[in-house]
């Protein structure tokens, strides 16, 4: 059941303004509200804006200050903002040169978290294709990490979704706040494409044999 307190659904296209699922699929009601003090700034391949599994929507749906800015080339304004001396800004992103995400640092400024939002090879075209993002101090998330995401084939060990990343890079730098609840409409747009396709078909093609 759809949440009315999430906007009206489009009508053309019977899909809910809010979380862009299908009219009948609305996620909205599983939607926390929760404040970060860390900002999170999610920019994302254009390509990946109507993609059915658009986790990137549902993270900043979840946050109270955060967001979505679809964009592969980055406006001069936006550039001018994140190089902002008065905020600590960081970009999300694995890789050479990556340092470990730090809970703490002894710098003042409030802390803005950027993530790429697309496959592996239109995030590193987003990084190559804008600068500023280059001049940003980049951090990783810890290896180990594991994926809940059943339904796509991870590109290397410990690749997560953009929701499941930026969820662990809050409760990374936030752990005494419960940012669990962001997955919550997540793991229900999973298990309703796992019901759509069915059971048989999703064991066949995705779920990994278990060992003996």
């Amino acid at each position: 059941m759809s949440d009315p307190s999430c906007p009206p659904v489009v009508a053309a296209r019977r899909r809910c303004a809010r979380c862009l699922r299908p009219a009948g699929y609305c996620l909205c009601h599983l939607l926390p509200h929760i404040a970060a003090r860390t900002q999170i700034l999610v920019i994302q391949h254009p390509d990946e804006q109507r993609h059915a599994l658009n986790t990137a929507r549902l993270l900043v749906a979840g946050l109270a200050d955060a967001e979505l800015l679809v964009a592969e080339r980055l406006p001069e304004q936006r550039c001018e903002q994140l190089l902002d001396p008065a905020w600590c800004t960081e970009l999300l992103f694995p890789g050479h040169g990556a340092s470990p995400l730090q809970p703490t640092t002894v710098d003042e400024r409030p802390r803005r978290l950027v993530l790429l939002d697309g496959t592996w090879r239109k995030a590193r075209k987003l990084l190559y294709l804008n600068p500023v993002l280059q001049q940003l101090p980049q951090v990783a998330l810890p290896e180990g990490l594991r994926s809940r995401y059943r339904l796509r084939k991870a590109p290397s060990a410990g690749a997560l979704s953009t929701i499941e990343a930026g969820m662990q890079a809050l409760q990374m730098l936030e752990p005494d706040v419960d940012f669990s609840p962001l997955l919550a409409p997540f793991d229900a747009l999973i298990e309703g494409q796992i019901r759509a396709m069915g059971e048989a078909v999703y064991q066949r093609n995705h779920e990994k044999p278990r060992p003996d």
